[in-house]
């Protein structure tokens, strides 16, 4: 789900109605709560904001997105294919939260790229590739598939796999542990390489109540694999299991042009 504060700030001081004109456009904001891993590879859970905001023409249906799409610009757009710049902020992993000197990876924002397929109206592929811009400093990217069904936007609900992929960079800053954090955490000194680091499933639910009100949700599993589920670090002290889900309400209001 995408951030956008100033979109809620607008969505409450809104009073137009719902869009008629086809130059209008209607806004969709959402605001709610979830619940994730603390560290890529925690068995801990920690609650954390969830938003989401879309944006339609006139009376058109909102554009489907999956709920762990990156932040993505359709640059190029037609009605079956979409690509475009993305982008991620990854936020930081403290010593505190593994519960050991194994390092700590800074926030890092990655930059990239995406392109989606929709051979039908039902079926969308998805793939994005980013770089990481301090923090961990690596390539990371993933790989999806989502089956939807929907009844305009009355209800879309949403579910399919995904693949998580990474350099050795991305591996070593959250899965290594080198000679230094090895002698003062006990873990044995492990560097992983490159390749795929989870295989997972992903579901979205979004319901509206009224033209205004309505309600968005998901939940995704992934489970550590390759290099990523060897690492000490998941096996000792967090889990190669890795679930989240979040709940929240939506407003629907109308940018008159």
């Amino acid at each position: 789900m995408k951030p956008a504060p100033f979109a809620i700030l607008l969505a409450f001081a809104s009073s137009a109605a719902i869009a008629q004109d086809s130059n209008d456009l209607r806004v969709r904001v959402g605001l709610g709560a979830q619940l994730r891993p603390e560290y890529l590879g925690s068995d801990n859970t920690q609650i954390a904001p969830l938003w989401d905001i879309d944006i339609a023409r006139g009376t058109k249906p909102f554009h489907f997105e999956a709920p762990d799409d990156k932040f993505g610009i359709a640059l190029i757009s037609s009605d079956t294919f979409s690509a475009g710049p993305t982008a991620h902020v990854e936020w930081k992993r403290k010593e505190s939260d593994v519960g050991a000197p194994v390092g700590k990876v800074p926030t890092t924002f990655e930059a990239g790229v995406f392109a989606q397929f929709l051979p039908t109206q039902s079926i969308r592929l998805r793939g994005d590739v980013r770089k990481g811009i301090g923090g961990h400093e690596g390539v990371v990217g993933g790989l999806s598939i989502d089956k939807i069904w929907r009844d305009g936007d009355k209800y879309v609900f949403s579910v399919g796999p995904r693949i998580s992929f990474s350099d050795a960079k991305y591996q070593r800053a959250y899965f290594g542990v080198d000679t230094e954090a090895s002698t003062a955490s006990g873990l044995p000194a492990y560097r992983p390489g490159g390749g795929l680091h989870a295989a997972g499933v992903a579901s979205g639910l979004s319901y509206q109540f009224s033209d205004r009100f309505g309600m968005f949700g998901f939940a995704r599993y992934e489970r550590l694999i390759g290099d990523a589920a060897k690492s000490p670090i998941v096996r000792e002290l967090g889990s190669r299991d890795q679930l989240s889900g979040g709940l929240g309400l939506s407003y629907t209001f109308t940018i008159q042009r």
